[in-house]
């Protein structure tokens, strides 16, 4: 028969989601006190079932401990989304070099489209990166002072969300309207995919598994 602290473990896990590292962090410090009020109260003569009763009593029904764990990981999360951000970001500026690449040749000469692009992806890109660095510098404020951590989560899911859409939608256009080697656009459009639009889906799936921990 599981005993009353394995029965809270395995409730309090199966309510908790996030990042994989924090969150088993969190679970073994649970333990670890369920454990010491267990050993404790044994320690005042209780027998070994009553003493884990006891002990989970003392933590709190799961009602009133899931929304705090939820937010240290919630917090712990818009960290990475925030990082993952920075990231793809910076790396912008070399996938577009113009001319260092097959997809960034322009022999024939810009267009006014592909300009008002190049600055409409330049702005937005610097913008993201001043963000995302910002994020990060929140987040980690957030870990210690606990009425900044939903703010900080939400305000930073939503960032990541709204910088990979425009992002992704500017890159898409600037691919498809390329003047490319031989002609073709596809190359362009490639390169999109692979190596802006990929992870900007990834940004937002961790943006968006944010949002559901906020």
């Amino acid at each position: 028969m599981p005993s009353p602290v394995d029965v809270y473990m395995a409730d309090l896990s199966s309510a908790l989601s996030g990042p994989r590292r924090r969150r088993a962090d969190l679970m073994a410090e649970a333990r670890d006190s369920l454990e010491d009020a267990t050993e404790a109260y044994e320690a005042g003569g209780l027998g070994r079932l009553e003493a884990e009763q006891n002990a989970v009593a003392d933590f709190g029904e799961l009602a009133e401990v899931v929304p705090g764990y939820r937010a240290e990981l919630g917090i712990a999360q818009s960290r990475r989304t925030a990082l993952m951000l920075f990231l793809v970001m910076i790396a912008q500026p070399i996938v577009w070099q113009e001319g260092a690449w097959a997809w960034t040749q322009q022999p024939e000469g810009t267009t006014p489209l592909l300009d008002l692009l190049n600055r409409s992806v330049m702005v937005t890109g610097s913008l993201s990166i001043v963000g995302a660095v910002l994020a990060v510098v929140g987040t980690g404020l957030g870990l210690r002072y606990p009425w900044l951590r939903e703010r900080v989560a939400r305000a930073t899911a939503v960032f990541a969300l709204v910088s990979a859409a425009a992002v992704g939608t500017i890159a898409v256009l600037m691919g498809w309207f390329s003047t490319e080697l031989d002609g073709s656009n596809l190359a362009g459009l490639g390169v999109v995919g692979g190596f802006v639009l990929l992870p900007l889906l990834l940004v937002s799936y961790s943006a968006q598994r944010c949002l559901r921990l906020a």
